[in-house]
């Protein structure tokens, strides 16, 4: 699943390195009780990108109803303040495996670039994008099948996934991935799609829309926190 959680009205939910690191400690150890292994992440300064897969039905939900219990306390007692923090549940669209789920690896961990903070993916602090392309390791990380199977060892991996994030992103992708994460619909090949719908036993392909919301990404937040 590609999960996405934003702020409530746009606002920051990390305004420095001590939010981030609690989010990030809380988060793992959210995951690994429920037995959810995450993929690809992101944590931008007013929402998150999170890509994750688990075995057991509704064992994501329960790992995010822990990680808010213990993150969202935190953040208000340390900047005095109230009420939620998030921006109601957090939205997620089942991925294909195959070439949709290495195109959500390469959305997410580009976010800060699109959105002007960084020149590379690896330059940001809070993603993965340092562990996937071999430069730090990073306990949260867990490489998916797909993502393990692009090269025959971690060299030919990494050096395709660097080739891969050096890609510009079509934007008929771009924008694909982005209506599939914001209407929740199910990203991959038509097969793919019809499977998930006798399954869920509802319509899980995208729908024409109104005037477009401004994308979750690719705008710098001006909260003044330095990166």
């Amino acid at each position: 699943m590609h999960v996405t959680h934003r702020g409530v009205n746009r606002a920051a939910v990390f305004l420095d390195t001590e939010d981030f690191d609690r989010y990030r400690t809380l988060l793992g150890k959210a995951l690994s009780r429920e037995g959810v292994a995450l993929h690809a992440y992101v944590l931008m300064t007013n929402h998150v990108h999170l890509l994750v897969s688990a075995e057991r039905e509704h064992a994501f939900s329960r790992a995010m109803c822990l990680l808010g219990k213990g993150y969202v306390p935190a953040f208000n007692r340390r900047h005095g303040r109230t009420g939620t923090l998030w921006e109601g549940r957090f939205r997620s669209c089942l991925v294909d495996s195959d070439q949709y789920l290495l195109s959500a690896y390469r959305y997410i961990e580009l976010n800060p670039v699109r959105a002007g903070m960084v020149a590379r993916a690896e330059d940001y602090a809070w993603s993965s994008a340092q562990a996937n392309l071999g430069r730090a390791d990073d306990a949260l990380v867990t490489p998916h099948a797909q993502f393990a199977a692009v090269g025959s060892d971690a060299v030919a991996r990494i050096a395709w996934y660097r080739a891969w994030l050096d890609q510009a992103i079509p934007p008929a992708e771009l924008g694909a991935l982005r209506m599939h994460a914001a209407q929740e619909r199910a990203f991959g090949s038509k097969r793919f799609q019809a499977m998930v719908a006798a399954t869920l036993n509802r319509d899980v392909s995208v729908r024409a829309r109104g005037r477009p919301r401004r994308p979750l990404d690719d705008v710098a937040p001006a909260d003044g926190f330095k990166r």
